[in-house]
């Protein structure tokens, strides 16, 4: 009943930017934090940031001053600003939605790939 299309990814250099998009359809009504996972190969999937519908955050310490999560007014779209990047944060980067149907539930993007090389 959700569906999340991540966009934004590619290559950029060391110390440079880039800026990721989620957007929810579907049953959005539902949704109550969205966030930004992201997986390296032969990594298990971890958390990069979260927020509510309402703007409140939580970062992994590894991106902390880095990257920033925001929400846009429609409360459908997230975005992940990364700046100061690092080969360590090469990785897909996957989008959730988390709901209440009526009980927890995770929906998931399929990935952008976030290239991070000279």
């Amino acid at each position: 009943q959700v569906q999340l299309v991540e966009s934004g990814g590619g290559l950029v250099q060391p110390g440079g930017s880039l800026r990721l998009s989620c957007t929810a359809s579907g049953s959005i009504f539902g949704i109550v934090l969205m966030g930004w996972y992201r997986q390296a190969p032969g990594k298990e999937r971890e958390l990069v940031a979260t927020i509510t519908r309402d703007g409140s955050t939580n970062y992994a310490d590894s991106v902390k001053g880095r990257f920033t999560i925001s929400i846009d007014n429609a409360k459908n779209t997230v975005y992940l600003q990364m700046n100061s990047l690092k080969p360590e944060d090469t990785a897909v980067y996957y989008c959730n939605a988390r709901g209440v149907n009526p009980i927890i539930r995770d929906y998931w993007g399929q990935g952008t790939q976030v290239t991070v090389s000279s």
